[in-house]
């Protein structure tokens, strides 16, 4: 196995965030510091990050309804609660992709790197669903607008499938995963959002999960995510 997967699997890091490890010289093989995440290690190679050992350890993954000012990483260093706190496993889980603190709902843990990487890849298209409540209640081009596609300043967005669920509450469908995306989409039609939640990934719902609880994911949901990356990456 590559050490680069080697690390995913282990639970250190999504592979993308393992690369960076590996390329600061942070990993270790057999005593010796490698640069290379292409690598190939296997369980008998004494496989260090930062002088700790990594072993492989089942996969598991979890979904997160996050609270408000919770943050979307593993560990947070300030006096914020970060999201691996909200969950009960002695894994070593790492979020896949990331809300904004301001922003509640779904979000998945997993120690499954190659996992984690087909969910938030642009190229896998893997959609998100969000609840997005606005300032001002949208007009039918500001609606149309968004479906489209609108400017922002890295580019435009993709289509969006967009739905009025109240006056001045939208439902939003991405399949792009850029900083801030919706409230960024809304303010390019001259609006604001008040308050945002993701409610989907994929075909995986956030249903009636409560606010700041979570649970670990079955093998059919976990296996219909694989099918969601599948289905929506490249052929």
């Amino acid at each position: 196995m590559r050490l680069v997967k080697y690390l995913a699997h282990g639970g250190v890091a999504s592979r993308r965030a393992a690369e960076r490890i590996i390329a600061a010289s942070r990993v270790s093989v057999d005593g010796e510091v490698v640069r290379d995440p292409a690598r190939d290690v296997t369980e008998a190679n004494d496989v260090r990050v930062d002088g700790a050992r990594i072993a492989q350890e089942p996969a598991e993954v979890w979904m997160v309804n996050k609270p408000t000012g919770v943050v979307s990483t593993a560990r947070e260093p300030g006096s914020r609660q970060a999201v691996v706190e909200l969950v009960d496993s002695d894994a070593r889980l790492y979020p896949v992709g990331r809300l904004d603190a301001d922003s509640t709902g779904l979000l998945l843990l997993t120690n499954d790197g190659e996992l984690a990487n087909r969910l938030t890849h642009p190229r896998f298209e893997v959609g998100k669903t969000y609840v997005a409540t606005l300032k001002r209640p949208p007009s039918a081009r500001d609606m149309e607008r968004l479906a489209r596609g609108v400017r922002l300043d890295d580019g435009p967005t993709a289509p969006a499938t967009v739905k009025r669920r109240s006056e001045r509450e939208l439902e939003i469908r991405i399949h792009e995963g850029r900083n801030r995306q919706v409230r960024r989409m809304a303010e390019a039609v001259g609006n604001e959002v008040t308050s945002l939640t993701r409610v989907g990934l994929g075909s995986l719902s956030l249903g009636d999960l409560p606010v700041g609880q979570s649970r670990r994911l079955g093998e059919a949901e976990v296996a219909s995510l694989w099918e969601d990356a599948r289905r929506a990456g490249p052929h």
